[in-house]
């Protein structure tokens, strides 16, 4: 089974960010995606008046699944939408384009991942489509 659940306290998350080789950041909110209760991956982020930052994103090495990363990030994004702010970046360092893109990010004209989140969440599937 697949879950997505905020990490709530600092000394798993550290330890969880040691495992996917990533700095921890204290001051940093934090989830997790496990399937069958094992660990698959990491996302840290954080929100101010310019918008949501996932700081880093991260997969357990060799176990990388894109199910569950992409879950992880769109849960972010829903948490950082549902605290009001609309905008959301995607800052860390990530190889995989493919799933950047997947969850819904665009480059920029600066060339950073960007996402306007206003109404990202009411209709989920329907967002991209012309």
């Amino acid at each position: 089974m697949l879950e997505v659940l905020p990490i709530q306290d600092k000394k798993e998350q550290e330890a969880l960010c040691a495992r996917c080789n990533i700095p921890f950041r204290v001051e940093m909110l934090a989830y997790q995606a496990l399937v069958d209760g094992e660990l698959r991956g990491i996302c840290q982020f954080t929100m101010n008046a310019d918008g949501g930052k996932i700081v880093d994103f991260a997969h357990v090495p060799e176990k990388y699944e894109f199910e569950p990363m992409f879950v992880m990030g769109r849960a972010a994004l829903n948490f950082i939408d549902l605290c009001g702010v609309h905008r959301a970046f995607f800052d860390a360092e990530y190889d995989n384009e493919t799933l950047i893109l997947a969850i819904g990010f665009t480059k920029n004209a600066s060339d950073r991942y960007e996402m306007d989140l206003t109404d990202f969440f009411k209709e989920p599937c329907q967002h991209g489509k012309k």
